[in-house]
């Protein structure tokens, strides 16, 4: 039996895939948990518009993440930190800071978008890499500085 997948099932396709299964297994198992759909001509069109709104929403996320890309680059953030001797900070500062730096000055970038290498326990300037979107990243500098 042929069935369009509605959703990834590993070992035989990704979302949108026709496949051919036994007729069991497409009864049973795959259309009855919602996984995948008989292969008739209205379900392909009807996973075909899905399959194209998805493509213009991530292309809507891209672009909008290259602009707030071209807003942050070239940023240079500034982050106080109590400092003891030789010039290492008490704590550290975080993924959380930055992000909540990156707010007071107007951007709205998720903690989880922020990628730093190692912590950052020292003053001075510092690179962080920002991951707006799969195949969209941008550098902002990170001055932290003794409070």
């Amino acid at each position: 039996m042929k069935v369009v997948l509605l959703q990834d099932l590993e070992g035989y396709g990704v979302f949108g895939d026709v496949i051919n299964v036994k007729d069991g297994f497409a009864n049973n198992y795959l259309i009855p948990r919602g996984i995948a759909l008989p292969a008739t001509e209205g379900n392909l069109r009807h996973v075909k518009s899905i399959i194209q709104q998805r493509m213009r929403k991530l292309q809507r996320e891209k672009e909008k993440a290259i602009s707030l890309a071209k807003a942050l680059e070239g940023l240079m953030l500034e982050i106080p930190r109590p400092v003891g001797e030789k010039g290492k900070l008490f704590g550290s500062v975080t993924a959380a800071d930055i992000s909540n730096a990156l707010k007071e000055k107007g951007f709205d970038v998720d903690r989880k978008r922020i990628l730093l290498k190692t912590l950052i326990k020292d003053v001075g300037i510092h690179t962080v890499q920002i991951r707006l979107h799969p195949q969209v990243n941008v550098e902002i500098k990170v001055e932290v500085k003794p409070a």
